[in-house]
């Protein structure tokens, strides 16, 4: 019954495609997914002719998106000025500032008082709330609050002072 539809729909892809091949490949894939839809149990068209060129439209259309994607020159085709840049996060300065922050923040929280540094990591790192840590040091809440704060002043300071060295070394760059 949908055989009669082969030749017109064959013209119709001929036509988007302008390769033989390639419209072949079209119609199949359209035939293949009306039979499936029915085989599926979707009820039969009333107009059969009409779902198999939506279907086809739909298939080209995909196509086309496929070949805009799939458009590009190799990269090893282009000159080293046309290169796209790495990623920000992965260049080497990028990574080498990246490094210089954490160990300023580990030299810091390495530099507080025992207690107040294992209270600040249960906190941060553990997530562990200000009443299970008391609980856990045997300290009061409030000494609890105590610690983090410092650490938490501590590493603002910081922060503020890699701010100050990233300002510095900016202004001698330009």
């Amino acid at each position: 019954m949908v055989v009669r539809y082969y030749q017109d729909l064959l013209r119709f892809c001929s036509h988007n495609v302008k390769d033989a091949d390639a419209a072949r490949d079209v119609v199949q894939e359209t035939y293949a997914r009306f039979l499936a839809a029915q085989r599926d149990g979707d009820p039969p068209a009333i107009q059969p002719g009409a779902v198999l060129r939506q279907i086809a439209k739909h298939l080209l259309v995909d196509r086309h998106r496929r070949a805009v994607v799939r458009a590009h020159e190799s990269i090893d085709e282009l000159q080293e000025f046309e290169q796209p840049a790495a990623p920000r996060h992965l260049q080497p300065e990028e990574a080498l500032a990246s490094m210089q922050v954490i160990r300023a923040y580990v030299g810091v929280i390495e530099s507080l008082p025992q207690r107040c540094r294992e209270a600040f990591v249960l906190h941060v790192f553990d997530g562990l709330p200000h009443a299970q840590i008391a609980q856990r040091m045997g300290i009061s809440y409030s000494m609890v609050e105590k610690h983090i704060v410092r650490a938490m002043v501590a590493c603002k300071n910081c922060e503020r002072a890699q701010a100050a060295s990233t300002k510095r070394t900016g202004d001698r760059t330009l």
